[in-house]
């Protein structure tokens, strides 16, 4: 009886009881479901531009991969001001919350200048990085130029909604209104959808655009998910009492300022840092071709798909995790923390499964080489043999920053993937012939080192802190 108790004792650590998962997922099922519609739209995107050619599918995947850089930018600036905005939420401090959305929108505002003067003027140098004459002779180089070139100009253009969509749609999950921007982003990547029909291939009377047509469509999709996600919060300030004054100045406390942006420039440099470092990842890949590039961007997309599931766990922890933490019920969060990690892990396995399943069949609907839709099979099967590590090691991440630990975050992620991941990649496909997918899984593997890590750090507590103090500590 004794080793009975132990047992559901030990279970009890790990597994919440009905009402832990009844609140969970009130947060997680819209995050994922969110996620889930706009990656699947994603993949019908990539789906639709490989109908035309390797060249152009390719051309996407470079000029994607360049702007993800951007995109993980915004996210690591407006994520130290989340970490403040969930804490304020959960003290029902409306003033502290207030000041994070502002110092949000000082974050786009610097971050769009620099990445539009960047892309602009260094636009085809960056994009020859990832062209090689090496490797499978698979693709025209100068056409796959020219392709990425004139998608990327578009969707420069495309920057500027997005950032203030993310600004609205980060301070609205930080106060668990996850519905609306579920909604926005649903309508927005169907809007995508219909347009990359319309504009890639031309029909009801469009013109057939191809790759171009699909940044056009994105391009609209952003503008229809940022007048949504920012016009109906201003419609119900009521409900939305943070939005009251929001614009009255840009004003924010000096001492404020002071302690988001010690909190705030680690993360952005970490997502900058490591953004930077899977590209230059990517592009140790391309040095064996474009067959390589192509079939790591049909992995890539398809894999997007399957990681949903952790993607909303890292989420959810960061705002019940901060929520908690903002309360000052330290134990508690540990508590959630735990078993939100064990969910996540144990998910992945069933995700992980299906993408297994799917690996053989997916990219045999890509209108590209056989060689292209083989090595892409082959990285899915290795990306999903290594899922449960990567989702164990992202929901670590989201715990270490709901506490505000964001030097720790640093180390933890971008400061490991340059110190292992580039290095490997790097002297592998540099000095080795060792074959590309062998390159691929001793990456994606290379990250259990970083699991030990990770779980040592949850499990001694070094995140679990309030970082705004209480809710009567003066901020003005």
């Amino acid at each position: 009886m004794s080793d009975m108790n132990r047992k559901n004792g030990i279970l009890s650590r790990y597994i919440g009881d009905r009402a832990f998962y009844k609140a969970t997922l009130a947060v997680f099922l819209p995050i994922m479901l969110q996620n889930g519609i706009t990656n699947f739209v994603g993949l019908l995107d990539n789906i639709m531009v490989g109908q035309i050619g390797t060249e152009q599918m390719t051309g996407v995947a470079i000029a994607n991969q360049l702007m993800a850089i951007f995109n993980l930018c915004i996210f690591g600036g407006l994520s130290g001001a989340g970490i403040f905005g969930a804490q304020y939420f959960g003290q029902k401090n409306d003033e502290g919350a207030r000041y994070t959305i502002r110092f949000k929108i000082w974050i786009c505002i610097g971050l769009l200048a620099i990445f539009t003067a960047v892309f602009l003027i260094f636009r085809e140098p960056l994009i020859r990085l990832f062209l090689s004459e090496e490797g499978d002779k698979v693709g025209d180089l100068d056409a796959t130029l020219r392709y990425s070139s004139d998608y990327l100009n578009i969707m420069i253009i495309g920057m500027y909604p997005f950032a203030l969509s993310q600004i609205y749609s980060t301070f609205l999950r930080e106060d668990k209104e996850t519905l609306l921007p579920m909604i926005a982003s649903t309508t927005a990547v169907l809007t995508n959808l219909f347009f990359n029909y319309v504009l890639i291939f031309g029909h009801f009377g469009a013109p057939a655009m191809g790759c171009i047509g699909a940044a056009v469509a994105t391009l609209i999709s952003r503008v229809v998910e940022v007048c949504i996600v920012v016009v109906v919060p201003h419609l119900k300030t009521a409900k939305y009492t943070v939005l009251k004054g929001l614009y009255r100045s840009l004003r924010i406390p000096k001492n404020l300022v002071k302690k988001m942006t010690v909190t705030s420039f680690p993360l952005l440099l970490n997502e900058a840092l490591w953004s930077l470092a899977i590209t230059v990842v990517m592009q140790c890949y391309s040095v064996r071709g474009l067959a390589a590039v192509a079939a790591v961007n049909i992995c890539g997309t398809v894999a997007n798909l399957f990681n949903i599931f952790f993607f909303a766990c890292g989420a959810s922890i960061s705002i019940i995790v901060g929520q908690l933490l903002g309360a000052g019920k330290i134990e508690e969060a540990r508590d959630t923390d735990r078993k939100l990690i064990a969910f996540a892990a144990a998910g992945s396995v069933v995700t992980g499964l299906l993408l297994a399943a799917s690996s053989p069949f997916i990219p045999k609907i890509y209108n590209t080489a056989d060689s292209v839709r083989t090595l892409a099979t082959q990285m899915m099967l290795v990306l999903a043999a290594s899922m449960p590590i990567h989702a164990f090691n992202h929901s670590c991440y989201f715990t270490m920053r709901s506490g505000g630990q964001t030097v720790i975050t640093f180390f933890f992620d971008s400061v490991y993937t340059w110190v292992v991941n580039v290095t490997l990649a790097f002297t592998l496909s540099r000095f080795t012939d060792m074959p590309i997918v062998w390159i691929y899984f001793c990456i994606q593997f290379s990250e259990i080192i970083k699991t030990f890590i990770g779980g040592y750090l949850v499990h001694k507590g070094v995140w679990a802190h309030n970082v705004v103090g209480t809710p009567q500590e003066d901020i003005t």
